[in-house]
């Protein structure tokens, strides 16, 4: 689940209220942006069952349609991507891995409705997720996605995705078991602390630009 959620570029507060229509529309359109779309990304992810996050970073990209790829560059070279109704992984010196989205329907749910925000459909993004808004367009917000399918609840929480005006910056997402993993994107990336906890990378995603 974590590969599929790894591969879009934003992120969340549990703290902000339901948007308006109008206001959530509006902003989700302004994020659309004209395919292939690369951002850079450093991920720590809290796992419940480690003292400390694990770390990696490198390219995150949208490549038409329902095309996402997620590239590792640190600490290992490792690529993911779904297109056509399959996932295939690739690391350095393995034969590469694949397999269908039909197995887990919950994750081509995900997969439209990111590809609807990453496009700026916002009619398609409300099909799957309640949208909440804090903030607008102009300034710093915050998007906060709770999927209404039950299926993808049992998996993930919410998704938070900070930004400032036309640019999303961090991505958030809270998995219903308590792990969390968070995404520095774009020029925050290289921002990413040795040493990450959950309140570093808040006040990152929260701070000016």
């Amino acid at each position: 689940m974590s590969l599929l959620l790894s591969l879009l570029p934003w992120a969340s507060t549990s703290a902000s209220e339901p948007a308006p229509a109008a206001s959530a529309s509006a902003l989700v359109a302004a994020l659309g942006q004209p395919a292939p779309a690369h951002t850079a990304f450093a991920e720590a992810r809290f796992l419940q069952v480690l003292d400390r996050p694990l770390v990696v970073s490198g390219e995150l990209s949208w490549l038409g349609g329902d095309r996402l790829q997620r590239r590792v560059e640190h600490p290992q070279q490792e690529t993911a991507t779904i297109a056509d109704g399959e996932v295939t992984q690739q690391r350095d010196g393995r034969s590469p891995r694949h397999f269908s989205l039909k197995r887990a329907p919950q994750l081509q749910v995900l997969l439209d409705s990111f590809v609807a925000l990453l496009s700026g459909d916002a009619a398609r993004l409300q099909q799957a997720f309640e949208i909440r808004q804090s903030g607008d367009a102009g300034g710093a917000w915050t998007l906060t996605l709770v999927p209404r399918d039950a299926r993808v609840a049992k998996t993930v929480a919410s998704i938070r995705i900070d930004g400032y005006a036309k640019a999303s910056r961090c991505m958030h997402l809270q998995e219903a078991d308590g792990d969390l993993a968070v995404d520095l994107l774009g020029p925050l990336a290289a921002r990413m602390p040795a040493a990450p906890t959950r309140e570093a990378l808040e006040a990152l995603c929260q701070g000016a630009p």
